[in-house]
């Protein structure tokens, strides 16, 4: 089987946990590659809800490994947290969860600034995590590995200059620098000793992995028009969502990914501010939201809904260099009377094929709709294509023809077997 990237094609909460769960029978090693525990995912395993934020779901079959690389940003408590939260499960993770010493930390004052920031008059809505600030002072070059947190004479050090940078916009915010140094100190002491248990050097794990045929899986977190640089800016993340973030995120070469998998809902949502042409009307949209339980993992925010916006996901397959794509949450479209896809936006008389860069043009422009028949009956329980109903099959047919990307895997339900194979995954799932 290929080595992977699974990204998410749209605005993130395309439902890539569910995939990552459903391929992690097969893989071997689960990689993350960016963000923090600002993403999340809810699966079903053994009829039992997991919530994660920023452990690999594959942690939860017993044989494989979970590894957190040095792209990923890392709040240690949350992190703790989730270690026993799964423990409390019986689901042990002893010789099976790395975390990279390359990783940087989420301090305090990261916390506090970012919440401070989403309280200003345009936020871009956050989870109020700390992850962008964590990365700004990581650019900055005043951030702190997880290497040095660990270090309890080098620590200190580095948290003053962490501070000293940010002292201005910390009093600004109404914070205390005494205040957050103690906190963080108080925090290193608790957590450093338990975090030590997880800490490996992950580039040599995962390179290692790879010279050994292992199938390796790399996940990654929001989606591609979240990326900082390629994504909606300035409605965007703090880290690059797109394939190739694996490779400076987990320390592998462009050559040794093998394979690019997206994952799009059958329709489209979007957490947070920004532009969102196919945005629903209140009646529909809110329907959708109730039964595709669309509401966010980490914050438990509504998502808003749209219909498919196929102009904004063959950007992202360009970008993100997708070989195919895994389509979820089609089940939740079933009962809707009629479908609409976006292939064009109207701009000021023109029609636009692409998105543009600009927000302030990107707010304004109106969706060109195609049209398709609506369809019913109760797809969580269909297990194979020709079980589907026609017009959903003709639905999703006409998608990937016009995306001119096959669409290997359908969703139909959140338990990992409500997960259809379709004839174009038979290459590297068999």
């Amino acid at each position: 089987m290929p080595n992977m990237v699974i990204v998410g094609a749209q605005w993130g909460d395309e439902g890539k946990g569910k995939i990552v769960h459903f391929l992690s029978e097969r893989a071997q090693d689960i990689v993350r590659y960016q963000g923090g525990n600002n993403a999340g995912h809810t699966v079903i395993h053994k009829k039992e809800k997991f919530a994660l934020h920023l452990i690999p779901a594959g942690v939860l079959f017993p044989t494989k490994r979970g590894i957190i690389g040095n792209g990923v940003v890392v709040e240690p408590r949350g992190f703790l947290e989730e270690v026993n939260f799964l423990k409390s499960k019986g689901i042990s993770l002893k010789g099976r969860l790395f975390l990279s010493l390359g990783a940087h930390v989420v301090l305090p004052h990261h916390l506090l600034l970012d919440a401070a920031h989403e309280s200003e008059s345009r936020p871009i809505g956050t989870t109020k995590k700390g992850i962008g600030p964590c990365y700004t002072d990581k650019a900055a070059r005043c951030g702190v590995q997880l290497v040095d947190y660990l270090n309890k004479d080098m620590f200190p050090s580095l948290l003053d200059q962490a501070l000293k940078r940010n002292a201005p916009e910390i009093e600004y915010c109404g914070g205390s620098v005494e205040t957050l140094r103690k906190q963080s100190l108080e925090g290193q002491r608790e957590f450093a000793e338990q975090l030590k248990a997880f800490c490996a050097d992950t580039v040599d794990l995962v390179q290692t992995s790879l010279q050994k045929k292992r199938w390796v899986l790399f996940e990654g977190a929001q989606g591609i028009a979240l990326d900082l640089d390629l994504g909606t800016y300035p409605f965007v993340t703090s880290s690059n969502t797109v394939a190739g973030g694996a490779c400076a995120g987990a320390g592998v070469g462009p050559t040794q990914i093998e394979d690019v998998m997206g994952v799009t809902k059958a329709y489209v949502t979007r957490i947070g501010t920004g532009p969102f042409p196919t945005e629903m009307p209140t009646s529909v949209g809110d329907e959708l939201r109730e039964k595709g339980q669309e509401y966010g993992a980490t914050t438990g925010r509504p998502r808003r809904i749209g219909w498919l916006d196929l102009v904004q996901l063959k950007r992202g397959i360009r970008m993100g260099g997708i070989k195919h794509l895994a389509m979820t949450k089609l089940d939740t479209l079933s009962d809707v009377d009629s479908l609409k896809v976006c292939v064009g936006y109207q701009y000021k008389g023109k029609t636009l094929k692409e998105y543009p860069l600009s927000f302030a043009v990107f707010e304004t422009v109106e969706p060109v709709y195609r049209e398709f028949p609506g369809f019913s009956g109760d797809l969580g329980v269909m297990r194979k294509w020709t079980q589907i109903p026609l017009n959903a099959r003709k639905y999703v047919e006409w998608v990937e023809k016009y995306l001119e990307t096959p669409i290997s895997l359908v969703s139909v339900g959140r338990e990992r077997e409500a997960t259809i194979v379709r004839d174009a995954a038979s290459r590297w799932l068999n």
